[in-house]
């Protein structure tokens, strides 16, 4: 290359393809320190992925118990993600526990895409994939190109809980690795404010990388669970880039007690949809003194009294400046209740809310019972081709039914599935053999009186 340029630009070949340019520009995955490293970081990912390309995860026994507490706690400041996933040392020295199996998660990209950690761990011995937020401020750094005099290295801030163009498309290649290369079922810990909108992510093609996170979340063949945590907020864009409507057969959308989800924050929704004109007609409305005011006012111009009318009207703008914040709060509030929860329910928007201190017990449970019902649901539609993902999902709750099994309690459900086995099977079969017949009907039907009987005489 120095050849080609006509003189001595680069002294190392680590300025082309070293670590500090293929870890930060997400080639690279995993940095080693030498093969003997290298050979256990293969190792420790092929332990989260099945023995083949067509075989679901196992469930494998963890030693970490699922019914656990969880001991770390998003809090509403800033803080490191991977504590949550994977749990923290507290001050004192004890072990604060995180949501997955205790030394299970692995990072992946870390040096790419900083606002987005991903990853692999086990909750309850079950493979999972793992997308996750970073809520602290965090920095890109674009080297200097030494065949270029002029140019100079960029530092780049990136703000927590939003998608720039790099972690926008790692977040999209994550999606699509867990789904066709490894057979994991993910879950999102949903907590972004938006995609980056500035000149220059826009000309980055952040809205293109946006749309490949949908494309993967659309062709995904395993439960994906996304999850706002406790002081989460999912908005604008990041909401619909994720909706389970996406995948409706595959994807469920979960909240905190303490999350909030919806297009716009209070403030924003307030300024298009109760803004200051609104705002003085419900302290019109509500305010003793104004309502009194007006009241007078109404007697003042009635009487033509002009100049008790004007200082009626000051004192009515006086009041009205003097509760404008007051109001202005009530207004984020009230904007903020259609926010929570238990509004997000109500709409249907999400599953179900789940607190956090028992999110490991609610996910280990829901994802293994997700997997148990996929597999013979996908044992059902290849047994009979028109039968739906609603009506396969519709035929195994009635078998439940029969059995008194409460179909909302995941745990019944999967010990019910793990105990009946033979049942299962031969269910099964009575769905293929009840559409083979039916298919063999309908070509029998489409015969005439000669055919059918020349056929008889076969059979």
């Amino acid at each position: 290359l120095n050849k080609l340029l006509g003189r001595e630009v680069y002294n190392s070949q680590d300025q082309l393809g070293g670590p500090q340019i293929m870890l930060p520009n997400g080639v690279s995955h995993k940095l080693a320190a030498d093969d003997q490293d290298g050979v256990d970081h293969v190792l420790r990912w092929l332990s989260y992925v099945p023995k083949t390309a067509s075989d679901t995860v196992p469930f494998i026994k963890s030693a970490d118990p699922i019914d656990r507490p969880i001991g770390f706690k998003p809090t509403k400041t800033p803080y490191d993600p991977r504590h949550m996933l994977a749990g923290t040392a507290a001050a004192d020295g004890t072990w604060v526990s995180g949501f997955f199996d205790e030394d299970s998660f692995e990072e992946y990209l870390a040096d790419w895409g900083k606002s987005v950690v991903v990853g692999r761990a086990k909750l309850g011995g079950v493979p999972m994939g793992v997308i996750a937020v970073e809520t602290r401020l965090v920095e890109q750094r674009i080297p200097a190109d030494p065949a270029n005099p002029n140019s100079r290295e960029t530092v780049l801030a990136q703000a927590g809980q939003v998608w720039y163009p790099d972690s926008a498309f790692k977040t999209a290649q994550a999606i699509a690795d867990f789904n066709h290369a490894e057979n994991l079922p993910l879950i999102v810990f949903a907590n972004w404010r938006g995609f980056s909108g500035g000149t220059r992510d826009m000309f980055g093609e952040i809205l293109k990388f946006g749309s490949y996170i949908v494309d993967n979340l659309r062709t995904y063949k395993h439960p994906v669970f996304a999850y706002i945590p406790p002081n989460g907020e999912l908005r604008g864009g990041a909401w619909v880039v994720i909706d389970p409507t996406i995948n409706a057969e595959m994807m469920e959308m979960y909240a905190d007690t303490d999350a909030r989800g919806g297009i716009l924050e209070p403030p924003g929704i307030c300024d298009v949809k109760f803004r200051k004109p609104d705002l003085i007609k419900s302290m019109h409305r509500l305010d003793d003194k104004l309502v009194q005011l007006d009241s007078e006012l109404a007697v003042a111009d009635d009487s033509l009294a002009v100049e008790e009318a004007e200082e009626l009207r000051a004192q009515i703008a006086a009041r009205e400046n003097a509760l404008l914040p007051l109001y202005t709060q009530i207004s984020y509030e009230f904007a903020d209740l259609h926010d929570r929860p238990g509004r997000m329910l109500a709409k249907g928007v999400i599953r179900d809310v789940v607190s956090w201190e028992n999110a490991r017990s609610y996910f280990a449970w829901r994802v293994r019972r997700r997997l148990a019902q996929d597999s013979i649901v996908k044992q059902l539609r290849a047994a009979d081709a028109a039968l739906s993902h609603a009506s396969a999902v519709s035929l195994v709750s009635s078998w439940t039914a029969d059995a008194g099994v409460d179909w909302n309690d995941d745990k019944a459900v999967l010990e019910w599935v793990e105990a009946n086995g033979s049942r299962v099977e031969t269910e099964v079969a009575a769905v293929r053999s009840a559409a083979i017949k039916s298919k063999v009907k309908s070509l029998v039907d489409g015969l005439d009186d000669e055919a059918k009987a020349e056929l008889m005489k076969m059979l």
